[in-house]
């Protein structure tokens, strides 16, 4: 992930470079940094921020679920985007024990199947421990409260990227 901290310098990138260093903030969700770079310039780094997040939160239920759909299902996705697999990896759900691996495909099945799109929780600071309790907590939620809990988790996730590109 490419970081960045002058808006100076943010306002002055081809449309192109910066899809490349935001599009990725909402897992795989470019149009969000399209409109983003749309409403250009930026007084500062929050404003950035507060409209990115703005436009996310506007978003159609349909928009939201097509976001939710973009990210990985925990521990058992292979093509991950770098964001994802570092965010994954820190929380240790790459050393999965074999009993860990299939609680969390078995987990993984049964969430999509109730909710019709991944668990997404914001797995940084978190140990796999922690991701799993979630996990079994949160399946046994009805779907407005799932997702609106989802829509949080995005928001969070596209808040600790964020940072870490205009750190």
């Amino acid at each position: 992930m490419k970081t960045i901290n002058s808006i100076d310098k943010i306002n002055q990138l081809t449309k192109n470079d910066f899809i490349d260093i935001f599009g990725n903030v909402f897992e795989k969700t470019y149009w969000i940094a399209d409109k983003a770079f749309n409403l250009k310039p930026y007084k500062n780094l929050n404003e950035l921020f507060s409209t990115m997040i703005e436009i996310y939160e506007k978003s159609s239920r349909e928009d939201c679920l097509k976001i939710f759909n973009a990210h990985p299902e925990l521990a058992v996705e292979k093509k991950l985007t770098k964001d994802s697999r570092k965010e994954q990896n820190n929380a240790n759900l790459n050393q999965c024990s074999n009993e860990e691996f299939n609680e969390f495909q078995n987990l993984n099945v049964e969430y999509k199947k109730k909710f019709g799109f991944p668990f997404i929780i914001a797995v940084k600071g978190k140990n796999k421990e922690e991701i799993l309790n979630n996990f079994k907590e949160r399946i046994k939620n009805e779907i407005n409260l799932e997702f609106e809990e989802a829509k949080k988790q995005v928001k969070k996730i596209a808040d600790f990227r964020l940072k870490e590109i205009i750190s």
